[in-house]
């Protein structure tokens, strides 16, 4: 079977949304220690391996918004696609406590045969999406309510963003109008030198926007189901709003 390192969903979707999942899966491409990197499977269904619940939600999202939807199909452990790739965190051998067996000795070729594997071709198709001239990025992330060792983290969702806030700014006002207890650029910055909204928007100067959702109340179908639900009207008055 062969191996294909994104989905691209909806391609035609009239929607200005494009919709990205940069840590979609926690799949190993059978080509990379054949398919398994040496961990134990409950830290493969963990966050370092990937955003749990995100790709679902992103799903229900680019149905509800009649967006495209393209999102990675490996591992952020294989290879971290929301990295640049001068980036030390690139190719992470110790994550949140786990050590990660097979990324212990690979050297500068390893890491080069898996960008080119993976990391590259899910970027040049997100390049070809992302210059529709219409399109508006929105970049869907989860992240874990408690790091090994550190205080449990309060936001149901955060809003990341750069020096570009024209959509963030109108989004933040109309979640915490919802109730929500939002995080402004929480639980981390909203950029990274040569990440993934760095290089496909910042650069090019198009509209986006990153939000995470804290992965326990996605986790399960029903939660991705019911926050896809929830944020998708907001991200349309947020739109506006920005008048973008």
């Amino acid at each position: 079977m062969t191996y294909t390192p994104f989905y691209l969903l909806g391609e035609t979707r009239p929607s200005r949304w494009l919709i990205t999942c940069d840590h979609a899966t926690n799949t190993v491409p059978p080509q990379v220690d054949g398919g398994d990197l040496g961990m134990m499977r409950e830290d493969m269904e963990r966050h370092i391996a990937y955003d749990v619940g995100a790709y679902d939600m992103a799903q229900h999202l680019g149905a509800l918004l009649d967006a495209p939807v393209i999102a990675s199909n490996f591992s952020r452990l294989v290879i971290d696609p929301n990295r640049g790739e001068d980036d030390p965190t690139l190719l992470m051998k110790l994550y949140d406590g786990s050590i990660i067996p097979a990324n212990r000795h690979a050297d500068a070729a390893e890491v080069e045969r898996r960008l080119n594997l993976c990391y590259r071709p899910y970027h040049d198709e997100l390049a070809r999406m992302a210059a529709l001239p219409h399109a508006v990025i929105l970049s869907v992330h989860s992240f874990t309510r408690q790091l090994r060792g550190r205080p449990p983290r309060p936001w149901e969702v955060g809003v990341l963003y750069a020096d570009d806030d024209r959509l963030a700014r109108p989004l933040i006002e109309l979640l915490n109008a919802d109730g929500l207890c939002v995080g402004d650029n929480e639980p981390y910055s909203g950029h990274l030198p040569g990440d993934a909204i760095d290089k496909h928007a910042i650069e090019t100067g198009r509209p986006n926007v990153l939000i995470e959702v804290r992965n326990d109340l996605i986790a399960e179908h029903h939660g991705q189901r019911e926050w896809a639900e929830r944020l998708a009207p907001i991200l349309q008055q947020a739109l506006v709003a920005s008048g973008l």
